[in-house]
Parts: structure tokens; C-alpha cells; sequence
């Protein structure tokens, strides 16, 4: 008698928000902020559940305040999404999850916040940024909003640039 594989049925995937919270200066140029996970301790952006009467870029830019006391702007059009395995720690199992990224523009840091005694925050470089974090595809997603800053930054120039040369030659 041959035995059959028994599949093990797979859990539904969850939905959470987040938010790529960033700023940027003429001195330091582009940062971007992450924030330790409470139980791995890994660098990962603020990010969770839906909010009841929240929209999802507000749920994430939410989070983004719970977990790092940061205040901002935030886009309604999201960067993209990656899937984690989110640790589960009081039924000791993970659960898959996709996380809808918005961009943060960061205006304000709290000196106080709930989730401070919890977590740490710190601002990377993008390139740091990227190695720092652990998923593949929340890598992706800031690779590519670097890329789009730069992009959209460099085209200023040129567009000046071409304005400039444009007036020396009339």
C-alpha cells in the first residue's frame, strides 16, 4: 500500500501597512530611518495591522509614530509590497505576511513615543539601509525609491542645466 503526502495547509497571507520613512539635506542628503523588530531585534520599517477608520497609508504612517515617534507626510500611491514570515510569539509559529510600503517624508521626531523603551531607531544611508535589512523584497523597494530620488533629482539639475545653456545661447 503506498502512502500518500499529507499536505499541510497553508496559512493565509495577512495584510499589514508601512511606511519608508526618509529625509533629506543639503549636508547629509538622503536618509532613510529603520527600526528594530520588538523580538528578532532586526532593522525593518515601521509597519502593522490595518487601523479601523484608517486609510492604508495612514495606518502605516501610524505605526511609523508608535514605533519611532515620526511625523510626516505620506503619499497615498505605495512604493510596492514584500512578504515576511511575521513571529508569532504566543502561539510559537509565524504567519505569512504582505506589507503594503508608503513613502514617509519625515517632518517631525517626537522626544516621546509609545513603543520607545521597545525598539531602536536609527537613520541609514540608503546604501546602509539596504544591507541592513533582511527581506529581499523590502531591499527592492528601497533600491528603487533611491534610484527614483535620484532620478528625479538629477533630472532638476539637468532640466536647469538645459535652461542655463539654453538663455547663454539666445
Amino acid at each position: 500500500m503506498r502512502k500518500s503526502a499529507i499536505k499541510k495547509p497553508q496559512a493565509a497571507v495577512r495584510q499589514q501597512f508601512g511606511v519608508l520613512p526618509y529625509r533629506e539635506t543639503r549636508k547629509a542628503g538622503l536618509k532613510i530611518l529603520l527600526v528594530t523588530s520588538r523580538e528578532t531585534h532586526r532593522w525593518v520599517i515601521p509597519k502593522g495591522w490595518p487601523i479601523k477608520g484608517l486609510n492604508p497609508a495612514a495606518s502605516g504612517a501610524q505605526e511609523a509614530y508608535e514605533e519611532a515617534g515620526l511625523r510626516g507626510t505620506t503619499r497615498s500611491r505605495p512604493l510596492g509590497s514584500f512578504l515576511y514570515e511575521k513571529r508569532m510569539m504566543e502561539k510559537h509559529t509565524t504567519v505569512p505576511c504582505e506589507v503594503t510600503v508608503y513613502p514617509m517624508l519625515v517632518t517631525r521626531q517626537e522626544t516621546t513615543w509609545p513603543e520607545q523603551a521597545e525598539r531602536k531607531k536609527f537613520w541609514f544611508s540608503p546604501t546602509t539601509a539596504i544591507g541592513a535589512v533582511s527581506e529581499n523584497g523590502l531591499k527592492a523597494i528601497i533600491r528603487d525609491f533611491v534610484s527614483g530620488r535620484q532620478k528625479i533629482n538629477s533630472g532638476g539639475s539637468e532640466a536647469k542645466t538645459k535652461r542655463h545653456l539654453l538663455k547663454r545661447h539666445r
